[in-house]
């Protein structure tokens, strides 16, 4: 994907977004309004612009808001005092994560392309079409994703290209108003994508939104009190991308994460040599100069360019490696023993590409994957009380990870397959920025986390306080209550 910015000059200077320094973009020029907007290349720009952005609000928030508040990450060989107020649950207005100005400069993205591309003449209609479902859908997925990380939030669509336009200081919208909006902008995107290929798999496209449907009404039924209302229409969305022979589940778990380009994917985040690379998987890796022995390095333990910052508990690791047989264990997780030194542990997803002594961060976020349409068609079925299909489901994951035909052949009771499809989703998308929003939704996270053991009482608890720069540049914004 070609790294093409398009910010309006503007949208910095709007205090509402208190728009970082570092945008993780090179300078590059400006294009105003009144020159852009007048082809479909201008258009096709502006989308790649759009998920650029994107990319730069996940590469840490990905797995800062999904995992880091899970009780499964911890310090490693150095500690990050950043990170340790995820780990504990104890967050204030100045952690990382907290600052949700990125996620609105997407969404302004998105909207100025849903503004001005409807004017532009194409030639081929679809062309049209797959750009503003695009805008459509990422706008979806930014919305829940501030519906969920910080509740009570503001809700624009016009696109600002002017400091003279109105709602400059926007308030915050109540969290269902919120949820709304990413209904009514999946349902855009659903009528908008074509029944085509998976095509990249690193943009949008039908299957990657009836994925955001079904994720999104998974949350709707079992946090807002949707009823089997929105599992009927979450599962009507699994059932289009179960039935898409373009997606399939590997036979081998680990080449999901050594190939960024296998029918697994459904939606990614793309990360490229010399175009943009990640940044969270650094963290995870040894640092060479920990390792005595150098003939280890890369055989068997991969290294990373700085400090060691955090791994998984030795609890999860444990749980991870419950089944000796478990084919996924050592792709999340590994370790080595070096002789006269220390125990080595890392995370072992994500690692990217080793090349003339550097490692080069370039695998892709996966957003989602076919796994996890079967296990949200588990989940699903288990919830509208369709034990026998749910464990059907669950089972075609368990043969890949154990190798063993009907491992779950029990009978189970709804309580007791939510617990071992929840399992199998903490061991089958570890580190995938997955773990908070699944203990939130199974209803557990203030059992099986224990930093939140007790704390139920405790104000948006589950939710994330507002950065104080954005704060402090709209009097408008008030903190979320609890912090």
């Amino acid at each position: 994907m070609k790294r093409i910015k398009y910010i309006t000059a503007i949208l910095c200077a709007i205090i509402f977004f208190a728009c970082e320094d570092d945008l993780n973009f090179p300078p590059q020029s400006i294009i105003s309004s009144n020159s852009m907007w007048k082809s479909p290349g201008d258009a096709t720009g502006a989308m790649h612009g759009m998920f650029s952005q994107l990319r730069s609000v996940l590469n840490d928030n990905y797995i800062h808001w999904g995992d880091y508040r899970s009780a499964f990450f911890g310090d490693a060989l150095g500690s990050q005092i950043a990170f340790q107020d995820m780990y504990n649950n104890t967050l204030d207005a100045e952690d990382s994560g907290t600052n949700w100005s990125g996620l609105y400069r997407t969404i302004n993205d998105c909207n100025l392309i849903l503004k001005h591309v409807p004017e532009i003449e194409f030639t081929i209609q679809e062309d049209k079409d797959f750009i503003l479902a695009n805008a459509y859908f990422v706008r979806a997925i930014s919305y829940f994703y501030i519906a969920r990380v910080w509740g009570d939030a503001p809700i624009l669509l016009s696109g600002f290209e002017s400091d003279k336009q109105e709602d400059m200081y926007p308030t915050r919208s109540p969290v269902s108003e919120v949820l709304v909006q990413v209904a009514s902008d999946i349902n855009q995107a659903m009528g908008l994508f074509t029944d085509d290929d998976a095509g990249s798999r690193k943009v949008g496209s039908k299957a990657a939104a009836n994925m955001l449907k079904a994720d999104y009404y998974l949350w709707m039924a079992k946090t807002q009190n949707g009823g089997n209302e929105a599992l009927q229409k979450a599962n009507t969305a699994v059932d289009y991308v179960l039935a898409n022979s373009d997606y399939e589940l590997l036979n081998n778990y680990e080449t999901v994460f050594r190939n960024d380009d296998n029918q697994e994917i459904i939606f990614a985040i793309n990360f490229e040599l010399n175009e943009y690379e990640g940044g969270f998987p650094a963290d995870w890796l040894v640092a060479v100069q920990y390792i005595n022995d150098k003939s280890l390095v890369e055989n068997p333990i991969p290294v990373g360019s700085h400090q060691q910052w955090t791994c998984f508990t030795t609890g999860y690791e444990t749980f991870l490696y419950e089944d000796p047989n478990d084919s996924r264990a050592k792709v999340s997780i590994d370790s080595y023993d070096e002789v006269g030194n220390r125990l080595f542990r890392w995370i072992n997803k994500y690692r990217g590409d080793w090349a003339d002594g550097t490692r080069f961060w370039t695998s892709d976020i996966k957003i989602y994957r076919f796994a996890e349409a079967i296990l949200f068609k588990a989940e699903i079925e288990n919830a509208l009380g369709n034990q026998a299909t749910a464990v059907a489901e669950l089972n075609k994951i368990a043969k890949r990870a154990y190798g063993q035909d009907d491992y779950y052949a029990g009978t189970y009771s709804k309580e007791e397959l939510d617990e071992i499809i929840l399992d199998e989703r903490l061991k089958e998308f570890s580190a995938e920025g997955k773990s908070w929003w699944d203990l939130i939704r199974f209803g557990v996270v203030f059992d099986r986390v224990t930093t939140l053991n007790g704390r139920e009482n405790e104000p948006n608890i589950l939710l994330w306080p507002v950065n104080n720069s954005s704060i402090n540049t709209n009097p408008n914004i008030t903190q979320t209550p609890g912090y």
